[in-house]
């Protein structure tokens, strides 16, 4: 392997302000389809606020067709971990916890963020787990400085999600098999970011480098299963999940967001 395949690519200061413009917008469209969810909702009202926004901004989603996805987020509710395909028998209710996934594409750069929020009042044990779910991405975060490896983040988000059982009082699972990856002019791109690991593995993370962070956590299970849509991902007992995503640069002043939700 060559030495160049061992760093992380960086972005020039130029194309991470053109990320951040893009993810931006994202922020924006969370925030308009937190905003305005409510029970009686279906997942495909919340969808349309999010496309509504990210095009009226002069971006384009970039869920919409990515491997045949029909969405503009994925709208994920209850024991639905992610990808869940938003539709319009997808009826919200007083108590549920949603993920929304979101991506949009401006001057062809690409940003990614998700978070999880409830309709109405959480019940405790689900306020629990988005709240140390949003935790263990924050700690995350922090790990994305130049020098460090790969698998730092990684270790970040596990140990962060040990500590994350203790402080909001909740038995946490980290999803099998999902996690976080490289992001630029595609949304998906090397490396995959795993949720748990050892720590100083991988490739080095350079000044520049972006990640997309997105811990993963369930209340039950680490196991999953893909449902016949071949997209909807759910936990095999049924148990609840919460998922939340930022895409960050390395940066000499340390980790910057670049999906503000400001």
């Amino acid at each position: 392997m060559s030495r160049r395949r061992k760093i992380i690519p960086a972005k020039t200061p130029g194309e991470l302000d053109a990320m951040q413009a893009a993810g931006e917008i994202v922020g924006r469209a969370l925030q308009a389809v937190k905003a305005e969810a409510k029970a009686g909702m279906s997942t495909l009202d919340l969808d349309a606020i999010a496309e509504q926004v990210i095009r009226d901004a002069g971006a384009v989603p970039t869920f919409k067709g990515y491997g045949g996805f029909p969405g503009s987020i994925c709208s994920s509710v209850n024991d639905v971990i992610v990808h869940g395909i938003p539709s319009a028998a997808n009826i919200l209710e007083e108590g549920d916890l949603v993920s929304v996934d979101c991506g949009a594409t401006l001057d062809g750069w690409v940003g990614d963020s998700a978070w999880s929020f409830g309709i109405g009042k959480l019940g405790p044990k689900a306020q629990a787990l988005n709240l140390a779910t949003e935790y263990v991405l924050e700690q995350g975060l922090r790990a994305m400085v130049p020098g460090n490896r790969l698998t730092d983040v990684s270790h970040a988000l596990e140990m962060a999600t040990y500590d994350a059982e203790s402080k909001f009082g909740v038995e946490l699972h980290i999803v099998d098999g999902f996690g976080g990856h490289g992001i630029g002019r595609e949304m998906h791109q090397e490396p995959f970011l795993a949720n748990e690991g050892r720590a100083g593995r991988g490739p080095l993370i350079q000044e520049g480098s972006v990640l997309a962070i997105e811990p993963m956590l369930a209340l039950g299970t680490a196991d999953n299963v893909t449902l016949a849509d071949e997209w909807t991902v759910v936990t095999t007992d049924g148990s609840w999940a919460a998922h939340w995503e930022h895409t960050v640069a390395a940066t000499a002043q340390g980790p910057r967001i670049l999906t503000t939700r400001y």
